[in-house]
């Protein structure tokens, strides 16, 4: 069961203004991931739902925030059916997301009041997902739109809450780009968990590279 509501994740999205996802299937890596993002001042995790056992591997690493890292909220990505969606939130997912707009995910997260964030690529799609009650509508892939088109859809929906995932990267000139542009919030996967940071299991560095993005991000939104 989540343990934060779905208008304290938003909240959070809004304060801190990213989302690291990742995904590993090993749990210890899992956990030095997680400690080293909220040792740099993340307070929220995607973890994408891509590899068999996922769940598992997520059950544990979200018992873990939950006993060492106050405030850490853990959700879940890459999620494409309400059957997946429930499983996770038994596990006490706090916010779900998926790479498409489904009813019936909708549907299953607000029955839980968990914030559920789909991903959209059309004025519709976003409108639709809001009629259903999405707080925070996901842009993906976001390199695909551009922070251009977030701003084409602020103009005749400046109510909309906008999270790109995909084409974000910690450099200021791109995070600067897209905040500009209007998002809330944006989704950063490999261009911040990167390949090499996890085969060197350089989780100082990783430390930094959260702290770094997160100030810039604090930097640009001013």
């Amino acid at each position: 069961m989540a343990k934060y509501s779905r208008l304290e994740v938003v909240a959070v999205m809004k304060e801190t203004g990213m989302v690291p996802l990742f995904f590993h299937s090993n749990v210890e890596l899992g956990k030095q991931v997680l400690k080293a993002c909220y040792d740099g001042g993340a307070r929220l995790m995607e973890f994408t739902s891509r590899g068999d056992f996922a769940h598992e591997v997520f059950a544990e690493l979200n018992k873990y925030a939950l006993k060492e890292l106050p405030g850490m909220i853990m959700g879940v990505g890459s999620i494409t059916d309400a059957a997946a969606a429930s499983q996770y939130m038994l596990l006490g997912a706090n916010f779900i997301v998926t790479p498409v707009f489904r009813e019936d995910i909708a549907i299953a997260c607000n029955r839980r009041k968990v914030l559920w964030s789909p991903g959209c690529g059309t004025l519709t799609e976003i409108a639709r997902a809001e009629e259903l009650g999405c707080e925070v509508v996901k842009l993906f892939p976001g390199d695909i739109y551009g922070p251009k088109f977030v701003k084409g859809i602020l103009g005749p929906q400046p109510w909309t809450s906008i999270m790109p995932t995909g084409g974000v990267t910690p450099e200021e000139s791109n995070l600067k780009g897209w905040f500009d542009a209007g998002v809330v919030c944006v989704g950063m996967g490999s261009q911040l968990i990167s390949k090499e940071i996890l085969a060197n299991k350089d989780f100082e560095g990783l430390k930094s590279k959260v702290a770094e993005a997160l100030a810039i991000i604090k930097k640009v939104k001013s």
